[in-house]
């Protein structure tokens, strides 16, 4: 069960303020809020993403500025380069399999902290440093947002390119609209970290998330969902003022 911070106005479930020039404070505004969780000695995942990557610079920072002993586990190739350019030392799940915090992002999130995540490809690892994490703590702007998980949204699909097209055909035996990702020239396929191809899904209505979720892993050749269900124990989420909290009871 989940509840909303003091303060919390439902009403801002619907709607976003004008414009778009308000996103990129209020991702930052989360993410320093969210920084605040991080303590000396800590192990933090780092997830992937815009919002992430100020929780990141910021995390590099303190390390600088307060001389603290942090360490970072990337889920991403992209994210690993951003840790070392800025000063935060990376570990590994080898070396330290259990996880103090992650701080990561979410392509959509519902007011039960359920999420869609993987827009940028990284879900599978991002999955498994949640997985690994005593906590997990969101950063989003509202726009992210929603009251319904897949409305106007894909879900992200990673897959063993061996077997696309028997995936791409048992989702659309179950009423999906599946379409393989492609680079920005659309001249090939989308290769995650992992070597593995993304398929991104058009499920809507999804009438439950976590059904769905169970089907979708049976599927021979399919590595991971974009569902994040039941994970995150925080979130943050930037408006164009402020920063709103909302996290489990």
């Amino acid at each position: 069960m989940r509840k909303f911070s003091r303060g919390w106005d439902k009403s801002r479930l619907k709607g976003n303020p004008k414009g778009t020039d308000w996103i990129d404070g209020a991702k930052k505004r989360a993410a320093l809020e969210a920084v605040k969780h991080v303590k000396n000695g800590y192990v933090i995942g780092l997830g992937s993403g815009s919002t992430a990557a100020y929780a990141i610079r910021e995390i590099g920072k303190i390390i600088r500025q307060k001389k603290w002993h942090l360490l970072g586990v990337p889920t991403s190739h992209h994210v690993f380069l951003l840790a070392v350019d800025v000063g935060v030392p990376i570990t590994t799940l080898n070396e330290h399999p259990h996880l103090d915090l992650t701080i990561d992002g979410a392509d959509q999130i519902d007011k039960d902290l359920n999420m869609i995540k993987g827009m940028g490809g990284a879900l599978t690892r991002e999955k498994i440093v949640a997985a690994a994490s005593r906590q997990n703590v969101i950063v989003a702007d509202k726009t992210k947002l929603v009251e319904k998980l897949g409305k106007n949204h894909p879900v992200p699909i990673e897959v063993l390119p061996f077997a696309v097209a028997t995936v791409m055909a048992r989702i659309r035996e179950i009423g999906g609209q599946p379409v393989l990702r492609q680079d920005g020239a659309k001249t090939r396929p989308t290769v995650t970290d992992n070597s593995n191809f993304v398929v991104d899904v058009n499920f809507e209505p999804i009438k439950s998330l976590s059904r769905l979720n169970t089907q979708l892993k049976l599927i021979p050749g399919v590595i991971e969902t974009g569902f994040f269900l039941d994970m995150a124990h925080i979130a943050y989420i930037g408006n164009s003022t402020s920063v709103q909290k909302i996290e489990t009871k």
